[in-house]
C-alpha cells in the first residue's frame, strides 16, 4: 500500500431517503414509481403471465410528475421497484418577483423564496391574474426526490 492519503469527494447523492422499495406486483394505477430516475405517477399497469422462465412481468406506463413526459418500464412482478416519497404542502402566496420566483409563507411564519412559477401556462396565468387582482392565494407545492414544483392553486378570497 502507498503512504499517500486518499481524499474522496462525494458528489453523488445516494438518494436513500428519497424513495422506498415496493414489490412491482403491488403497485397500482394512480400510485407512484421511479422510472429512469424520475418520480412518476402510474397511469396504466398490465401484468403478463408467467412464461417459460418463471417471472410474471409488470408493464408500467407512467407520467413524470414534474415535466409531464410519458415513461414506460417493464419489471418482473416479484422484484422491488423504487417508489418516491411524494409530499404536497400548501403555502400562502406573498409575492411574485420579476425574475419568475415566488415568495411563499410557510406554516411557521417563515418565507420560502426558492421556488419558480410553474411552467404550466393555465396555472401560471391563474396565479398571475389572481395575484394581480389582489386575491389571497394558496398554492400547493408537490415535492419528490429533491425537486419541488407548484402544482395547484386555491383562492381563499380577497385580501382583507
Amino acid at each position: 500500500m502507498s503512504d499517500e492519503e486518499h481524499h474522496f469527494e462525494s458528489k453523488a447523492d445516494a438518494g436513500a431517503s428519497k424513495t422506498f422499495p415496493q414489490q412491482a406486483g403491488t403497485i397500482r394505477k394512480n400510485g407512484y414509481t421511479v422510472i429512469k430516475n424520475r418520480p412518476c405517477k402510474v397511469v396504466e399497469v398490465s401484468t403478463s403471465k408467467t412464461g417459460k422462465h418463471g417471472h410474471a412481468k409488470c408493464h408500467f406506463v407512467a407520467i413524470d410528475i414534474f415535466n409531464g413526459k410519458k415513461l414506460e418500464d417493464i419489471v418482473p412482478s416479484s422484484h422491488n421497484c423504487d417508489v418516491p416519497h411524494v409530499n404536497r404542502t400548501d403555502y400562502q402566496l406573498i409575492d411574485i418577483s420579476e425574475d419568475g420566483f415566488v415568495s411563499l409563507l410557510t406554516d411557521n411564519g417563515n418565507t420560502k423564496d426558492d421556488l419558480r412559477l410553474p411552467t404550466d401556462d393555465a396555472l401560471l396565468t391563474q396565479i398571475k391574474d389572481g395575484f394581480g387582482e389582489g386575491k389571497d392565494l394558496v398554492v400547493t407545492v408537490m415535492s419528490a426526490m429533491g425537486e419541488e414544483q407548484i402544482c395547484a392553486l386555491k383562492d381563499i378570497g380577497p385580501k382583507t
